[in-house]
This record gives C-alpha cells, structure tokens and sequence, in this order.
C-alpha cells in the first residue's frame, strides 16, 4: 500500500509556470505506475499526463509542449512541470499510482488557480 501527498499548487498569472510533486510513503514507489490527473469546476476528472510501460510518457493534447512529467525514484516523488500556464489550467490535480499486480491509490489532490 502506498500514501500519496501532492504539493506545490497555488496562484499563478497566466504564462507563469508551477511544479507539482507527488510524494509517495508506504511502499516501493519505483514500481507503481504513476500519472497526473486533474478536475476543473463542474468537470469530470480527466488525465494530464503519464508514463507508459517502457518509460515513455503521454500528455493529454491540451498540455502537449507546455508540461512535463518526470520521476525521482530515490526520492519517492513524481513531479508536474507546468510552464506558459493558462486560465484554462485551473483545477484540482491529483497523483495516481497504480501498482502492477493491483491496487490503486489517489493523493488528496492540490489546487492549481490561473488568473488572466
């Protein structure tokens, strides 16, 4: 089992940048498959970013070339990097690992605000 806590949220004008983290406790977090999801008001949940089998990773097509996600496994953490940030970035953003013989966890979630 694994306890998940994202940080790094906040307030941030548009084209500004923020880095999240997802830091995991509990278990060996290098194995656990790990994505970003995130929730805007009035929506559902919806992927941001991942990676694949093999260590590629995926980007929703809204995020493309502005967000980055990377892992330091010696640190247990996964990282978010959001640059040129847009008011349509706005939302909850959650962690989600994924372990590969089952189970699947979910961090409380940080607050991303992009005002215009």
């Amino acid at each position: 089992q694994v306890q998940l806590v994202e940080s790094g949220g906040g307030l941030v004008q548009t084209g500004g940048s923020l880095r999240l983290s997802c830091t995991a406790s509990g278990s060996t977090f290098s194995i656990y498959n790990v994505a970003w999801y995130r929730q805007a008001p009035g929506k559902q949940r919806g992927l941001v970013a991942k990676f694949r089998t093999g260590g590629s990773t995926y980007y929703t097509d809204s995020v493309k070339g502005r967000f980055t996600i990377t892992r330091d496994n010696a640190k247990n953490t996964v990282y978010l990097q959001m640059n040129s940030l847009k008011p349509e970035d706005t939302a909850m953003y959650y962690c989600y690992a994924t372990h590969p013989q089952g189970g699947t966890y979910w961090g409380q979630g940080t607050q991303v605000t992009v005002s215009s």
